[in-house]
């Protein structure tokens, strides 16, 4: 029995499923068309307890580990859930683990710790006030890195805060946030001196607070069921006590957290790609063409074949790569590469999935079509696909 794949593990399965089906699949079509899912949702998983999985049980989570999570993301999709539907209902997997992570709670995926050693006033504080509830599906986070004109360059952020005796002053935007319409709070990314010096701390900024604008809805090639949005900063009063950990540590802090987003992306990759494999075999049994099944042509099941074969070989590598980083590895340049593996993986089988669907695969009605609009977004978000390269080639001491 593999490690992901026990008892408990086939019961967090089931449920996952059983969630989907229920609560899910009759009303997604009408979220992708509304641009956004219901706060509702986000409350129902909660109760199922799978909100809070891969989050400890003193900050309000459901227990498990980084391998728990990426078992749900895994079963949403193969239960005819989408990469968007992850993106909109476990935005909290971005914005919260900064703030376990400062108030000395470690989470697997993450190196965990006060961050610069020493907790900010605020930290255990936050967990109170953000992450449990949060993780009780009442509050909605978003996660503010992306900047205009800054992309994947996150030392080079803009947005500024100054200190003013109890407060920051924050200015400065943010674009492309996953949430960032529906969100009551958003975990950002400031620098406390000079914009591009690198200087980073992340401040957490409520929805309302003076200053604080949310931008127009960003409309988007897929992910339509996540709503998107920019933010606008204009002399923010944020209270210090709002800061995660120590001043300066944001950077660190955005690190410790990329090989979970990005093992996050690559589970969507993989777990995408098996189910259209699934969906392009059970059309192709159904459909005839010139009097017999597509499945009975030799070049159909070859394609098949292939597809099949992509996706699991996707799935394996990005399941050994997760056990390391669960373990506590350092395994950054495998994390990188089992990205890239699973998105290249996921793009080629999406694009054959749908051409065996022929004319219907382009339709809104088809579920594959659904697929190939999200998953174009795997390969740039969390660190582009080039991003990914340089990191491991760096890895390979070039």
């Amino acid at each position: 029995m593999s490690i992901v794949d026990t008892q408990e593990r086939r019961q967090l399965r089931e449920l996952t499923r059983a969630f989907v089906t229920r609560e899910v699949l009759p009303h997604l079509d009408d979220w992708e068309r509304a641009g956004e899912v219901p706060r509702a949702l986000h409350a129902t998983a909660a109760k199922l307890g799978l909100l809070g999985v891969g989050f400890p049980e003193s900050v309000g989570g459901s227990g498990g580990d980084l391998l728990d999570s990426i078992i749900v993301t895994e079963e949403v999709i193969r239960s005819g859930g989408s990469s968007g539907l992850i993106a909109a209902l476990f935005t909290h997997g971005i914005a919260l683990p900064h703030m376990v992570a400062a108030a000395g709670v470690s989470i697997g995926g993450s190196l965990g710790g006060r961050l610069g050693g020493t907790s900010a006033p605020g930290d255990d504080d936050l967990v109170q006030r953000y992450v449990r509830p949060t993780l009780a599906g009442t509050m909605i986070g978003a996660l503010a890195i992306t900047e205009p004109d800054g992309g994947s360059d996150v030392a080079g952020i803009r947005t500024t805060a100054r200190r003013d005796g109890d407060h920051y002053v924050v200015n400065g935007s943010k674009t492309y946030i996953t949430s960032g319409h529906r969100a009551d709070f958003v975990t950002t990314a400031v620098c406390t001196d000079f914009p591009g010096s690198g200087e980073l701390t992340l401040l957490v900024i409520d929805k309302g607070l003076p200053g604080f604008t949310v931008g127009r809805r960003l409309e988007k090639l897929g992910w339509h069921c996540s709503d998107t949005a920019e933010l606008s900063f204009v002399d923010v009063r944020v209270p210090v006590a709002n800061r995660i950990g120590a001043e300066d540590t944001g950077f660190l802090a955005i690190m410790q957290n990329f090989a979970a987003e990005r093992l996050s992306l690559a589970t969507q990759a993989y777990a995408t790609a098996q189910r259209c494999v699934e969906l392009a075999v059970r059309w192709c049994r159904d459909r005839e063409t010139f009097g017999r099944p597509l499945a009975s042509r030799q070049v159909v099941r070859h394609r098949l074949a292939e597809m099949h074969t992509r996706a699991e070989a996707a799935r394996a590598y990005v399941h050994e790569v997760a056990v390391r980083v669960a373990a506590g590895e350092p395994v950054v340049t495998e994390v990188a590469m089992a990205k890239n593996v699973a998105v290249a993986a996921c793009d080629e089988v999406v694009d054959q999935a749908l051409q065996l669907h022929g004319g219907f695969g382009y339709m809104r009605d088809a579920e594959v079509e659904r697929h190939y609009r999200d998953a174009r977004i795997l390969g740039i978000g969390g660190g582009a696909t080039e991003i990914m390269n340089e990191i491991i080639v760096k890895g390979m001491g070039l």
